[in-house]
């Protein structure tokens, strides 16, 4: 997978939901071979960018460390 995507589970600061999202568009670039999406297909491109980026607040919100949740 691409090694250049940060760890975005930590203590502190909270995690921003830009920093989710450049997260979430790194791993759609790298799922799908895009760099850029064509006009074709920037609206799927878009929207999963934009779920992931949600999915992945909600796991980070979720998440158990050290015996409490964030």
């Amino acid at each position: 997978m691409c090694r250049s995507i940060i760890t975005l589970r930590r203590p502190e600061p909270e995690v921003s939901w830009e920093e989710c999202e450049a997260a979430a568009r790194q791993y759609v670039r790298k799922i799908s071979g895009f760099r850029t999406p064509s006009r074709a297909n920037e609206e799927v491109f878009e929207r999963a960018v934009h779920d992931i980026a949600h999915i992945t607040q909600d796991l980070l919100a979720g998440l158990v460390v050290g015996g409490a949740k964030r």
